[in-house]
């Protein structure tokens, strides 16, 4: 559930919004299944068996970091680490929209966006290397906005730099601006640049995300959940 009641939250996202800024794992795309297959080739190679990939789904959002840490337990500063990461990154690279696909609704919402004249963009922590030809293959990097990737700011989400970088790109003022995430690094990083958030609760949050505590504005269910704020 929101943070507040729906009533006191409507009014809050109603204001003026001319720009909706997404993340991009778990939020637009389910990439679970091809991050999966990556993590699992790194194990084969090792002679390990194949991690179950709804074992890994919970951490998707977690990044390589994450991703690494469930299959293999370990971490930054760890043996092997850094050579594992790589290699992990580079199987991710070759294979990275085999099952992919958007989550249903997105489409719908996107178009809906753009035909009330507002635009949308996306802020991610993934690297762009993955992140242009990820939203080239599923037919969305012409239409954003803007696209800020993790390497791309100074500094990563939970900073709020990659959304200040966008907002900057797209000569909009903060109070005019929403993201959307399913991450806690997500809201932290909106409410730090002072856009309003919304938690994406669709995407790979575990039984044990207390969505409530994020301090974000609304919580959505379905993408297109969104757009009833909007009108």
């Amino acid at each position: 559930m929101p943070k507040e009641s729906v009533s006191s939250v409507a009014p809050a996202l109603q204001a003026r919004t001319t720009l909706v800024l997404f993340d991009l794992d778990g939020t637009l795309v389910d990439t679970a299944e091809d991050l999966a297959a990556a993590v699992n080739q790194c194990r084969i190679r090792r002679r390990l068996a194949p991690t179950p990939p709804q074992d890994l789904r919970p951490w998707t959002s977690h990044g390589a970091r994450g991703l690494i840490r469930q299959a293999f337990g370990i971490g930054p500063g760890d043996a092997g680490y850094e050579e594992l990461r790589a290699e992990f990154l580079d199987h991710y690279e070759q294979a990275l929209c085999v099952h992919s696909r958007l989550y249903q609704g997105v489409q719908q919402t996107l178009a809906a966006i753009e035909a009330s004249q507002r635009r949308w963009g996306v802020v991610t922590n993934k690297p762009a290397r993955f992140t242009g030809p990820l939203l080239r293959a599923l037919g969305l990097e012409s239409r954003a906005a803007c696209v800020v990737s993790g390497d791309t700011a100074a500094r990563p989400k939970p900073d709020p730099a990659p959304i200040l970088r966008a907002l900057q790109e797209c000569a909009t003022p903060a109070g005019e601006c929403i993201y959307v995430g399913d991450d806690p690094r997500d809201i932290e990083a909106g409410r730090a640049a002072g856009v309003r958030t919304v938690v994406a609760a669709y995407g790979y949050l575990g039984g044990a995300d207390d969505v409530a505590a994020w301090g974000a504005d609304l919580v959505i269910g379905r993408p297109e959940e969104l757009l009833a704020w909007l009108e």
